[in-house]
């Protein structure tokens, strides 16, 4: 049975990080929206073309441009099993697309995990966060330094520190999301799919409760 599983959570939550945990330890891809809008920029796809121009010009990237990138990725043979979506849907009308697509392939979301973050957390994880340019990994000066300071452990590039990492943007991040992409939160507790964990937690206790939520799954 193929498992579709939606991360929810502010910037600094932890998705992406126990998202690779769960990829590699249940064998479902992990389907990053923003990696996935970089690559097809990066790359020069009629898609990623399409999305440059608002991104350089600072603009969000439209709902249904995202649902398209997002449609297109889940025709690949290596999520025919399922997927762990991090950053889509962040929308409600992107949730309801998502619906759609999956039930066009008679799957469903069976799990949405809300990591419930305070803003203290966040400020206090994203202001050591480092990113490497090249490969798009993360580390974190004190939670998940690199073997080398400021060297990326996969690829040797320096890594670097976002500009939006700063505590004013991390507040103004947090209200975003708590006032655009919460109203999700509602959605799939309608739909009885909605488990939620501390996302203040560090990473070991965090995936023990993520894996009682697979197994039931």
């Amino acid at each position: 049975m193929a498992r579709d599983v939606v991360l929810l959570g502010p910037p600094g939550a932890g998705k992406g990080t126990h998202a690779r945990i769960l990829s590699e330890r249940y064998r479902v891809p992990h389907i990053a929206a923003g990696d996935l809008l970089r690559s097809n920029i990066k790359e020069g796809t009629p898609l990623g073309k399409r999305a440059k121009s608002f991104v350089e010009n600072g603009k969000l990237v439209p709902d249904q441009l995202v649902i398209e990138m997002i449609e297109k990725r889940l025709q690949d043979s290596d999520v025919a099993q399922g997927s762990l979506l991090d950053g889509f849907p962040r929308t409600v009308e992107q949730a309801k697309a998502l619906d759609q697509m999956l039930s066009e392939k008679h799957r469903k979301v069976r799990i949405a995990v809300e990591f419930n973050t305070s803003e203290r957390k966040l400020i206090e994880r994203l202001s050591g966060r480092q990113t490497c340019p090249n490969c798009g990994a993360n580390y974190h000066v004190r939670n998940i330094p690199p073997k080398r300071e400021g060297i990326c452990d996969l690829c040797g590039t320096a890594l670097t520190v976002r500009t939006d990492d700063r505590p004013d943007t991390i507040h103004e991040r947090f209200t975003v999301y708590q006032n655009e992409t919460a109203p999700l939160i509602d959605f799939y507790k309608a739909r009885g799919v909605l488990r939620v964990i501390d996302g203040d937690l560090d990473i070991e206790p965090v995936q023990k409760e993520l894996a009682k939520f697979f197994v039931s799954s």
